[in-house]
């Protein structure tokens, strides 16, 4: 199997401001600032405040703040763990980073006293409540940001992830704690080194997370309508599917692969398949910064967010109808 499949919270990305990560360059060893990125912070976005402009994630974080715990090449990915200090005065203080292509696109985040992490993954967090009961997969798993989150929040959740690379999940195990979140979800939490697109199960999914990024790029099969097609037909009466589909954000190792025009190569495709029943939700200070696609009919807006934790109610209105063809 050819591609890389892998967790991308809409692909922030890190960089030296003089030498860049993506030439092998250590952290540690600069007396500069490095730019860690999400392109957008959803605290602000979702709750409207800001007069005083807090640090927000397009901020520097200070080279000293920032300490590689594990740097290497696997057979798919170039793998970098990166811890954050607490004492940092950025968003991502306190957190692990994984890293898995050239650019330093990042592809999982956790935050050790804290489940959520104002990223695109708190909204997929949104999804359990508008699907009906049953497994949720996760295609692209990384270090299991998504699943933590789920299994946090929903307690009866069952969790089935795919992911490529089986280094990452030895990473995953080591440094984002998803040994021992497999050991307390023995029966809910299930990980598969494999293809994704093959992922299957008796009776269907739910839910299914579309998480595959390869190169620092959605794979190409999101741009082709059979696939979306296929993963229809993997979903329970009822189940939905909701996608990173990246964005402008999404910083590619081959440079024809510009983020903003695969995003919506592959909206178009998914609504070649979804027609009608196809939502985005845009993120950024620009509004193809990145973005999130939902499949299904449109929830009752008051129900859906009756059923989330009051941290997470504002995602319900962002989303509105896709309509790029």
């Amino acid at each position: 199997m050819w591609m890389i499949l892998s967790s991308s919270p809409q692909t922030p990305q890190i960089h030296d401001s003089i030498t860049p990560l993506r030439r092998g360059y250590n952290l540690q060893v600069k007396s500069t600032r490095t730019r860690i990125t999400f392109p957008f912070n959803f605290k602000l976005k979702c709750h409207q405040q800001s007069s005083l402009k807090p640090k927000t994630q397009d901020d520097g974080i200070p080279i000293e703040d920032v300490k590689t715990l594990a740097k290497f090449k696997s057979r798919h990915n170039y793998i970098r763990v990166l811890e954050v200090s607490r004492k940092a005065d950025h968003p991502f203080r306190g957190s692990r980073l994984l890293l898995l292509d050239t650019p330093g696109n990042i592809h999982s985040i956790s935050f050790l006293f804290k489940t959520l992490t104002d990223t695109y993954f708190d909204v997929f967090a949104t999804l359990p409540p508008i699907i009906p009961p049953g497994p949720i997969a996760v295609l692209g798993f990384g270090a299991g940001s998504t699943a933590h989150i789920i299994l946090e929040l929903y307690p009866d959740a069952v969790v089935h992830g795919w992911e490529l690379d089986p280094s990452v999940i030895e990473v995953a195990r080591e440094y984002f704690n998803l040994a021992k979140l497999e050991r307390e979800n023995q029966h809910k939490l299930f990980v598969y080194v494999g293809n994704a697109l093959t992922a299957t199960l008796e009776g269907g999914f739910s839910g299914i997370f579309v998480d595959l990024f390869s190169k620092g790029s959605l794979i190409p099969e999101l741009q082709e309508p059979a696939t979306w097609e296929k993963l229809r037909t993997c979903l329970k009466k009822g189940g939905r599917i909701m996608v990173n589909v990246g964005g402008s954000c999404v910083e590619a190792e081959n440079k024809f692969r510009d983020g903003k025009v695969v995003m919506e190569e592959t909206l178009k495709a998914m609504k070649m398949v979804f027609g009608e029943k196809l939502f985005v939700l845009r993120l950024g200070n620009r509004g193809d910064d990145s973005s999130l696609a939902l499949t299904g009919d449109f929830p009752k807006s008051d129900s859906w967010k009756n059923a989330l934790p009051s941290s997470l109610r504002c995602y319900v209105d962002l989303w509105t109808p896709y309509s790029g063809i």
